[in-house]
């Protein structure tokens, strides 16, 4: 047997332990066919070793989705007996059906086989179930390649309705805004694993499908998603422009919650830009209009899921972070996390990195240490936190080098993340 080295060094740069990674891909197989995979311990050792050379199809995919590359990259390799690579695909799709584009498979398949169909309204409130089903798991998991993929793949299902089916136009419409909600929710996907050139194109393929929707809440996501996406690129004057379209759209002048998440996203911009007078003004007027807002409006389910006043806190904190206001954005950090709702353990974690940060700022090591050293190691390993707890060791390094906090939190991300053998 040869040891799969590979694998173990993407271990080691993702600081996974067995157990943590047979964690991910179990939840990666539960994504893709809607059951718990069952990867022990003992079978990622057998990995390790070599001892397992070419696992089965679902875990490859698992594997790809949790490191985010093929499995020959991760040190598999190919049997003689190894199916093709568009067979392999076929059954990716099939994986992906399974896990929530059942339903749009089997319309699609219905349609093709005896003729056009009349799309309807149960047809949409069907996609929508499936939409809500892919919101959910950004929530649990956040990032991840397999739902990327799977909102993708649920786009272009949606779209062969439109190929293969009759609708009145006001259908056709919601049909268009079904697909244009499953890109938006991969594009976010991809900003959130750090995949910033597939984000771009989705972006494209998602802003297009929405404009012949004429929906402009989902219009609103996609564009603020935009904002976002160049903000994280380091690119404010474009992250203000897109986000600028989603804040001139009518739903943003009728309805006040999209107004403040308007808002706030652009104070979060603003502090790239070191603008502290215009960072402030946007949050008034964010907590102004959410103030205002109807609790009980009937909105989509994208925006009700996260955006609450914890949401606006933690936009205020990113922005006054980014803008050097370090007493500013530990205050708004120590409020949103205490109005967190409970299910979003990666808003969560991300926050509390960001308090990390912000005790930095200010001098205070043994606090931001103890506050970094609080997030929950399963939860460390997603890209952005990952990403923010990197920052934060090499910017404690360059402040404090040798110091005793330095080196507990040398101690403990190297005790805490090292990969076990």
């Amino acid at each position: 047997m040869v040891a799969n080295d590979a694998l173990r060094l993407r271990m080691a740069e993702r600081r996974m332990t067995k157990a943590e990674l047979a964690r991910e891909v179990n939840a990666e197989v539960k994504i893709l066919t809607g059951k718990l995979g069952t990867v022990s311990e003992r079978t990622v050792h057998n990995w390790l070793t070599g001892q397992t050379r070419w696992p089965p199809v679902k875990i490859r995919l698992a594997l790809t989705a949790v490191f985010d590359c093929m499995p020959e990259e991760l040190g598999f390799v190919p049997t003689g007996r190894t199916r093709s690579t568009t067979e392999e695909d076929v059954r990716r799709r099939d994986f992906i059906a399974v896990a929530g584009g059942a339903t749009v498979a089997t319309l699609t398949s219905a349609t093709a086989a005896a003729g056009p169909r009349r799309i309807g309204i149960t047809d949409i409130q069907q996609l929508q179930a499936r939409f809500a089903e892919v919101v959910a798991s950004d929530h649990r998991h956040g990032g991840r390649l397999s739902i990327e993929t799977r909102a993708g793949q649920l786009a272009d299902e949606t779209l062969a309705l439109q190929e293969h089916g009759t609708a009145t136009q006001r259908i056709r419409a919601q049909l268009y805004a079904s697909a244009a909600s499953f890109m938006s929710s991969a594009m976010w996907a991809a900003i959130d694993g750090r995949r910033f050139e597939a984000a771009l194109q989705h972006h494209q393929k998602a802003a297009s499908l929405a404009a012949m929707s004429g929906d402009s809440g989902i219009q609103f996501r996609i564009w603020s998603h935009a904002g976002s996406l160049y903000r994280h690129l380091g690119r404010p004057g474009d992250a203000l422009a897109a986000n600028d379209v989603a804040r001139n759209l009518p739903i943003a002048r009728r309805d006040p919650l999209f107004a403040s998440l308007g808002h706030a996203r652009h104070a979060a911009i603003h502090g790239l830009t070191g603008d502290t007078n215009a960072v402030r003004r946007s949050l008034g007027h964010a907590q102004e209009a959410l103030d205002r807002a109807d609790p009980g409006a009937s909105r989509p389910l994208w925006i009700t899921a996260f955006y609450d006043q914890s949401e606006l806190d933690s936009l205020a904190l990113a922005a006054h972070l980014s803008a050097g206001n370090w007493e500013e954005a530990e205050a708004r950090a120590h409020r949103s996390m205490a109005l967190r709702r409970g299910a979003m353990q990666r808003s969560y974690a991300i926050t509390t990195v960001r308090l990390a940060h912000a005790q930095l700022g200010q001098g205070a090591l043994e606090p931001a240490v103890a506050t970094a050293m609080s997030v929950p190691a399963e939860v460390s390993t997603h890209p952005r936190v990952t990403g923010m707890l990197t920052a934060f060791g090499t910017k404690l390094t360059d402040r404090a080098a040798g110091s005793g906090p330095a080196r507990t939190w040398a101690e403990y991300a190297h005790e805490t993340w090292r990969t076990s053998t």
